[in-house]
């Protein structure tokens, strides 16, 4: 069994995402595209800056993300909507994304497929290592999903995007985590981003 990692783009500040997300506006009001723009779209404004931690990023052997992360729905389905990235997201494996409302898996192009769990955190997880057998699972996001998984000790690795600005709101990692003790096990910083990888 690989192990539980998690990567995420994030302000100075601490922020994932600002206030008001939405279809139009997928990182919040005010927000723009600047936490992903070192990767945006998965095509890289900067070349191959950064092409070992996005080939990390979607590296894994399945994925889990809250509901948010997948869509900013709220309560029942929209079953028009398959997820922000088109009809060939990234990922390529199996991706369990937690919600409160059941729905069908939603198979995909390139072998994603999107599987929703109902039962919680240990389920979504316990479904996520059977699927990826030897290989890591990841915490794909958002930060609110990330924190739900630090809080109950089960992230082995942590990779934070950090980028060279501050939000002032919105989600924030570690929000209501406890104090916790990690490692800096590598750090490498470009003028877009700063990616710094932790573990425990």
């Amino acid at each position: 069994m690989g192990i539980l990692r998690a990567d995420l783009s994030v302000s100075l500040d601490g922020y994932s995402a600002g206030r008001d997300q939405s279809r139009e506006h997928p990182f919040g009001t005010g927000t723009g595209e600047r936490l992903d723009r070192w990767m945006a779209g998965w095509m890289f404004d900067h070349g191959d800056d950064h092409r070992a931690e996005v080939d990390a990023v979607i590296g894994a052997g399945a994925y889990i993300m809250g509901r948010n992360m997948f869509t900013p729905g709220r309560g029942e389905w929209d079953l028009d909507w398959a997820g922000w990235w088109g009809e060939d997201p990234p990922y390529h494996g199996p991706v369990f994304v937690l919600t409160h409302h059941p729905r069908d898996p939603v198979p995909m192009e390139g072998g994603t497929t999107f599987h929703f769990v109902t039962e919680g955190i240990e389920n979504a997880l316990e479904q996520a290592q059977a699927a990826a057998g030897d290989r890591d699972v990841s915490v794909a996001g958002g930060a609110t999903t990330l924190n739900e998984y630090l809080a109950a000790g089960h992230v082995d690795e942590l990779r934070l995007h950090v980028g060279p600005f501050t939000l002032g709101q919105g989600t924030r990692v570690f929000d209501g985590v406890p104090p916790q003790e990690f490692r800096t096990t590598s750090v490498r910083y470009t003028p877009e981003v700063t990616h710094v990888t932790l573990h425990r």
